[in-house]
């Protein structure tokens, strides 16, 4: 796909608008190749290559990235945006595009010596992660030796450095060991082919083997730095953009994507089911009340996370502009985006309920997205159940138990 080149804002400068609209213009110009590319993406169990460079051509992965580092520094709603719309193409592409694109973004909170590496040569290399922090981790002189075995790993056939998780131990002096994030070149870690799932089938979240590698200490993190917005690229990177809660960009990752499959399911099944008449009695569905009213609760719900979402990360960024993060509207917005998944598989098995017996071959759009859908709500971040509990307990007074907001 031919892309001409985006312009970007130089360094200093204010969110460039134009340039936003630019963007989400290509992503929408990019849905009819994704579905046509879909099935080929599924079946390969990866996001075809030529995807993936559609989306660097278009300029899609800089959405988030410093401009120190050729990035555009937009607001992060132009990426939650970009994210969704994809969704209506392929779901599985679109939840790569933004698992990448969020670590672009997790770049700036690094130590800047760790960006250097990544994109001291090359400002368009791409990072994978697996935050479990199931990693072996042993303190070394200037750093760490790491070694371990991650799952779900989206789009690490496309990517030359991984970000992972693992528990620091404790150095002695009685406190608990921290989870910490490592960032890993390519040359230190194995990608191991696993991935054969239901759902999500082209995102390639396959698992990551490290033996044994040196992660020095400019190239880690702490969680608990992230959640208090303490991290040691603020001292390069000022922008509001990461002045934010790590856990309130990347849980909009994996929860956007689910609103865009949802509408593209939505509008194939009016549009297939508008003439269509039931076997046995010749009636036309479309006349059937129970079905209306599906499509009028599923458009309902949807117009409704789609403003929240927005209005959401619109506070996000007016937030990290003034610094003014109240624990409890952090645990309302964190519970906000864990949420939406679970009611979109409502939805979606909604439609799927009412799809008929077509829609249980392969190749279905509706079965497509109930598979992609259900298997979003299997990531931890779009569990809503320790969420909620957590804001519960806040409106009883309780303090707020839970790092991922």
């Amino acid at each position: 796909m031919s892309v001409m080149t985006l312009s970007r804002s130089p360094e200093g400068a204010s969110p460039d608008p134009e340039l936003a609209r630019g963007l989400l213009e290509r992503a929408r110009g990019l849905v009819p190749v994704l579905r046509e590319r879909e099935a080929a993406a599924n079946a390969a169990r990866r996001v075809p290559g030529e995807t993936i460079t559609d989306f660097a051509d278009a300029g899609l992965f800089r959405v988030l990235q410093p401009r120190r580092y050729g990035g555009y520094e937009l607001p992060a709603g132009v990426y939650c945006e970009i994210s969704r719309i994809l969704a209506e193409g392929c779901m599985s592409s679109a939840w790569v595009y933004g698992v990448i694109a969020v670590h672009n973004w997790q770049m700036a909170l690094f130590d800047d010596r760790a960006a250097q590496d990544v994109w001291g040569v090359d400002t368009a290399v791409r990072i994978s992660s697996s935050y479990m922090p199931v990693g072996k981790v042993r303190p070394v002189e200037g750093g760490y030796r790491l070694s371990g075995r991650w799952a779900f790993s989206s789009g690490s056939d496309h990517c030359d450095w991984v970000i992972l998780g693992a528990v620091v131990p404790p150095h002695g002096d009685g406190t608990a060991g921290e989870p910490y994030n490592f960032l890993v070149p390519r040359s230190d870690y194995r990608v191991i082919d696993t991935w054969d799932t239901m759902g999500l089938c082209g995102t390639g979240s396959n698992d990551i083997v490290v033996e044994d590698a040196f992660v020095p200490f400019y190239r880690t993190i702490r969680e608990r730095d992230m959640f208090h917005m303490r991290c040691p690229g603020h001292d390069v990177h000022d922008a509001a953009l990461y002045r934010m809660p790590f856990a309130q960009i990347f849980n909009r990752t994996v929860s956007m994507t689910s609103l865009g499959a949802l509408r593209r399911a939505a509008t194939t099944f009016v549009a297939a089911t508008r003439e269509k008449r039931a076997t046995y009695t010749g009636d036309r569905l479309a006349r059937d009340t129970t079905i209306q009213q599906v499509v009028a609760e599923v458009e309902r719900t949807l117009d409704e996370l789609d403003l929240v979402a927005k209005r959401d990360v619109a506070e996000l960024m007016e937030r990290a502009s003034t610094g003014d993060w109240p624990m409890q509207r952090r645990a309302e917005l964190g519970c906000s985006t864990t949420t939406a998944v679970s009611r979109c598989v409502t939805e979606i098995d909604k439609i799927m309920t009412f799809s008929g017996g077509k829609a249980i071959y392969r190749g279905n759009v509706v079965q497509r997205a109930f598979l992609d859908i259900h298997c979003a709500r299997a990531h931890v971040a779009n569990n809503p159940l320790p969420y909620a509990r957590n804001l519960g307990a806040m409106h009883f007074g309780y303090d707020c138990e839970c790092l991922d907001i």
